[in-house]
């Protein structure tokens, strides 16, 4: 695998998860590099010298290393999958509209509710659940009558809002309220390469 992309990651975190699902959908060569959290090897002098901010997820590919797993999924289909971006600029436009939304409401929402219980991060609880009631109110919504979140086809939106949805009930979100979410995520996890994230037992996965 030399000319594999190297994905540094841990396994539990949806915004690596992501970019592994994507690459491994796609059909990206790559390797994944288990970079141990719990352990601080994060915030020690190698993995800074590749992401100074001292989080994960970070790609190598040959000489190009990059961070922020939104900016490695565009990079990403760019440069080996251009065919998850939509071609029609509007549809294109409703893609980013989504990623933006994994990298707010998605990830102040549902996955900061599933921070309290996995990793006992300091997050309001209130504000967490609320918030991803409204995210998941609009997604179902969006989902109304379509398998994809943009244009009735998977792209890089379906990638980037998939990981901390589906693991919400580990931060006692419910999906019950949201049958279109739950079809979605089917449609997701029956594409060719799919692979899931770790999942822990906590909140309401019992």
């Amino acid at each position: 695998m030399s000319n594999a992309i190297k994905i540094h990651g841990f396994p539990l975190s949806g915004h690596a998860h992501r970019v592994e699902l994507f690459s491994s959908v796609a059909g990206i060569a790559h390797e994944v590099i288990y970079v141990d959290l719990p352990a601080g090897e994060h915030k020690q002098a190698p993995f800074l010298a590749l992401n100074p901010l001292g989080v994960v997820p970070v790609i190598e590919d040959s000489d190009v290393v990059i961070h922020d797993s939104i900016s490695i999924l565009i990079y990403l289909a760019r440069k080996y999958a251009p065919s998850y971006i939509p071609e029609d600029l509007a549809n294109e436009a409703e893609m980013h509209r989504f990623l933006a939304m994994s990298a707010g409401e998605i990830s102040y929402g549902p996955g900061a509710a599933r921070l309290i219980n996995v990793f006992n991060s300091p997050v309001d609880p209130v504000f967490a659940k609320e918030t991803a009631a409204k995210a998941l109110t609009k997604l179902e919504q969006q989902l109304d009558g379509n398998d994809f979140l943009v244009a009735n086809k998977v792209s890089l939106a379906d990638f980037a809002i998939y990981s901390y949805v589906a693991h919400a009930p580990e931060g006692d979100v419910s999906l019950d309220p949201y049958p279109n979410i739950r079809r979605w995520l089917s449609n997701v996890e029956g594409l060719s390469g799919f692979v899931p994230m770790q999942a822990t037992k906590a909140g309401l996965v019992k």
